[in-house]
């Protein structure tokens, strides 16, 4: 029992740490957002046929090369191409267009305006799953309350709120840490943390309810 203490002390020290780290880097330097996310420039170009982003990626690759970027079809025939990348000058739109022009053989203007793209705010982006996420959660602590009423319910619902906020802020601060962006993998990432999570308190439940249950008889 004393070595499992130990680890367990270890354990929740470490996770301090990361929380404290992290909370500081998002206060200072912020969470690294997706480009998607992120206030980004944006052309869009009517191109009046059709074309592959293979080409368009291989345009950007020489004109924007130390930048990540984003192209996508657009409209309903996908005749239209985005792109989008952090910065994008004048002279690089005009490059960009000329060598599309030169590519497929058509006659865009460089006179396309570039487009501001604001960021995104994190609460925009997470507020869709709030209200789906706490409907979950209330059906779960309802259900942990029943099963385990005999552990007693204040300690069954204090407990796994606890557990769950803490796995949650974990996560958030691994990835202020590690720079992991926010976007396309955030929702999955949280999920599996959440499920990960239930799963872990639910095996602890289960292991004390059997203890209980043994003292009893």
């Amino acid at each position: 029992m004393k070595n499992i203490s130990k680890k367990t002390k270890i354990l929740a020290f470490l996770i301090v740490i990361i929380i404290v780290i992290g909370i500081g880097i998002t206060a200072t330097i912020g969470l690294n957002f997706d480009l998607r996310y992120e206030q980004a420039k944006k052309i869009q170009l009517y191109l009046e046929r059709n074309f592959e982003i293979n080409d368009i990626k291989e345009i950007t690759n020489q004109v924007l090369p130390s930048q990540n970027v984003i192209i996508q079809k657009v409209e309903v025939y996908e005749d239209t191409v985005s792109i989008l990348a952090k910065e994008i000058t004048e002279e690089q739109k005009v490059e960009i267009i000329n060598k599309i022009n030169e590519k497929y053989a058509t006659t865009l203007s460089t006179e396309t305006e570039i487009s501001n793209v604001p960021h995104t705010r994190g609460r925009d982006i997470v507020k869709p799953y709030i209200i789906p996420f706490l409907i979950a959660t209330v059906i779960i602590l309802a259900y942990m309350a029943i099963r385990y009423y005999k552990l007693g319910i204040g300690k069954i619902i204090a407990k796994t709120i606890v557990l769950l906020v803490i796995a949650q802020a974990t996560l958030l601060s691994v990835m202020a840490i590690a720079r992991i962006p926010i976007g396309r993998i955030t929702a999955p990432l949280v999920i599996t943390v959440y499920l990960l999570s239930l799963l872990g308190i639910t095996t602890y439940f289960e292991k004390k309810l059997k203890e209980k249950k043994k003292e009893e008889e």
